[in-house]
């Protein structure tokens, strides 16, 4: 659906992204990760048409971005990340003058504006003036503006930055709700918590690379393999880091106070060898057990160094 290939752009002697490939197919809920200064905005904003690449490809559903700039951006739905809302505005007539800016009738506009009022939970709002709405409100809103023409991609940068906990549940349930009805997303975020519940498939840029890009559960598998041990212990820290330093195929992904995350590719023979000799060397050890990669750790090991 979404085909970047090769793509490169460089403000003066700064890479912000290089040579970077990725393919999403139809129906994806995409999360795009990285610290800041990664590209991911960059990328972003090439995607939707608002900077030119310095070189690469661009294809949404099999049109060219770069030489079809004008009907691409039909197919394409952006929400920034700052709101671009006009608070002298009703919410009714926000919707109309992007409905305008599309060409569309008055009463398909009604219509369509009050359809995506609905799905963003806006409908008893539309009377309303902008800027006395609440903040989750607005980015609620700038989602509904940007579906009014119907476009085959949603792009969204950190559309939760500044939201309380309640507004992110909503613009979570929103966007599970559009990718169930075929809509493909792209999202920008660095609540990596938010990601993995309800993205299926994720890229994580690092200094302009894309590191890691796929299915969630794929990409935790070539990171992590299939097995992530936790040790949780009460006394001798020190003692259990050595223990796991001395074996080959362990990697230390966090230390906590009373807790070791290992990634590992013993056998359970080997484990419950590993254990016994952590409790002989005088580690009071309270428990383990196997778990998968969370996302949060995913991301500190591609983008480590």
């Amino acid at each position: 659906m979404l085909q970047i290939d090769h793509l490169y752009k460089s403000y003066g002697k700064f890479q912000a992204v290089s040579n970077l490939t990725l393919h999403i197919p139809q129906g994806d809920l995409f999360g795009f990760v990285g610290p800041n200064g990664a590209g991911k905005t960059t990328t972003i904003r090439m995607v939707c048409g608002l900077l030119l690449p310095d070189r690469g490809n661009i294809a949404i559903n099999g049109m060219d971005a770069l030489t079809q700039r004008k009907e691409i951006k039909k197919q394409i739905g952006y929400v920034p990340d700052f709101f671009g809302v006009y608070d002298n505005l009703k919410v009714r007539e926000y919707m109309d003058f992007y409905g305008s800016m599309y060409r569309m009738g008055s009463r398909e506009i009604e219509r369509v504006s009050d359809d995506l009022l609905e799905l963003v939970n806006l409908s008893d709002k539309k009377e309303a003036y902008v800027d006395t709405l609440s903040r989750g409100m607005k980015q609620r809103l700038c989602v509904a503006r940007a579906l009014i023409h119907n476009p085959a991609l949603l792009v969204l940068d950190e559309p939760n930055s500044g939201l309380d906990p309640r507004a992110r549940v909503e613009m979570k349930e929103l966007l599970q709700n559009l990718r169930s009805m075929g809509k493909t997303i792209v999202i920008s975020s660095h609540i990596l918590s938010e990601l993995s519940e309800m993205c299926n498939s994720i890229g994580i840029m690092n200094h302009g690379n894309l590191v890691a890009a796929g299915r969630i559960e794929d990409v935790m598998e070539g990171v992590f393999g299939n097995n992530q041990l936790i040790v949780t212990l009460e006394e001798g820290r020190e003692t259990a880091m050595r223990v796991v330093n001395e074996h080959a195929g362990i990697k230390v992904d966090s230390v906590g106070e009373h807790e070791l995350r290992l990634s590992h590719n013993m056998t359970k023979q080997e484990i419950a060898k590993l254990i016994g000799t952590m409790i002989a060397e005088g580690v009071v050890v309270t428990g383990f057990h196997k778990q998968e990669g969370d996302l949060e750790t995913l991301f500190m090991r591609v983008t480590a160094g």
